[in-house]
């Protein structure tokens, strides 16, 4: 009987630990290349309509289910909280300010295409990586679905095909990749009514996003959300308040591999056992997070979705 591809890769990722140990374990190309001129989105969740056209896009060009247009238009879905899954790259959730309780607004989610991305860093075989585009790529035939990218995002994005018992795959937000290489924008950006999607270099985006917050101060709340968060993001976030009191996690300013590759590698070279690698990163990825459920009791945020499922 031939051997399959995974449990090659399994075979093939513990003979190679010593090798891996001499080279980078975490994409070290991706620190080099030009986060200002990377594409990225700008999601303004300020002018943004909730019409949920952006998750239908998605599935459309992924091909992730048949439901129709209309359907997705069903805004029965925001009573319930969501999170991206296996055959949902990106959803819109909605929100309440909480200094302003009759004022609503919808957050799109999907995976943030970070500078630095902590499952990339996570991925001992590389089928994470951060492209010179700006995307964090997934290769699902190097994957041996050792599942340590779920563990190491600090967005929780990331999902799992468990479903599929032979060749289940890493699933999330490709950042349409396919059509940014066409000179197309991603399918969620091209079919926002509303423009509270915006396509450019990250730079350009971040000029946008501190000019609309200079000449509209009391709709914007002063922050741009994935600016300087673990290291920046390809995805960043305008909002009519403080980000606590959306699901987005109030994280420090330092890449996530930063703190990590250091310890991966030398825990390699000393063979020591990925378990207890990644429970030393859960807790590094714990305290990153500053204490936001806590602050989340304090502020008293006031999601008419309901507290923020982890």
């Amino acid at each position: 009987m031939g051997l399959k591809r995974r449990d090659f890769f399994k075979m093939a990722a513990v003979g190679s630990v010593a090798v891996l140990g001499s080279k980078s374990l975490a994409g070290e190309e991706s620190r080099a290349l030009d986060s200002a001129q990377a594409l990225g989105v700008l999601v303004d969740t300020v002018v943004c309509i909730g019409c949920r056209k952006c998750e239908w896009a998605c599935n459309n060009e992924h091909k992730l289910s048949t439901r129709t247009l209309a359907e997705f238009e069903d805004r029965a879905v925001f009573a319930k909280h969501r999170r991206p899954e296996d055959n949902a790259f990106t959803v819109i959730n909605r929100f309440v300010d909480p200094k302003q309780p009759g004022k609503q607004f919808t957050l799109k989610v999907q995976c943030m295409h970070c500078n630095k991305p902590a499952c990339a860093s996570a991925c001992i075989v590389g089928a994470l990586q951060r492209n010179k585009i700006g995307s964090v790529d997934y290769d699902e035939w190097k994957c041996i679905g050792c599942r340590y990218c779920m563990v190491a995002c600090p967005f929780q994005i990331p999902a799992y095909e468990y479903h599929e018992a032979l060749t289940p795959r890493v699933r999330k937000c490709t950042f349409c990749e396919h059509r940014l290489v066409e000179g197309k924008k991603p399918a969620c950006v091209s079919i926002c009514p509303n423009e509270a999607l915006t396509f450019g270099t990250r730079q350009e985006l971040l000029d946008v996003a501190k000019e609309r917050i200079k000449l509209n101060p009391e709709k914007y709340f002063d922050h741009v959300y994935g600016e300087t968060e673990i290291g920046g993001t390809s995805w960043m976030y305008l909002a009519p308040t403080d980000f606590v009191n959306t699901e987005l996690p109030r994280l420090q300013t330092t890449a996530i591999p930063n703190l990590t590759e250091t310890i991966q590698h030398g825990v390699f070279k000393s063979f020591v056992p990925p378990l207890v690698l990644y429970g030393m990163l859960g807790l590094i990825m714990h305290s990153l997070r500053e204490g936001k459920d806590e602050e989340e009791k304090n502020d008293g945020c006031d999601c008419d979705s309901g507290s923020r499922q982890d």
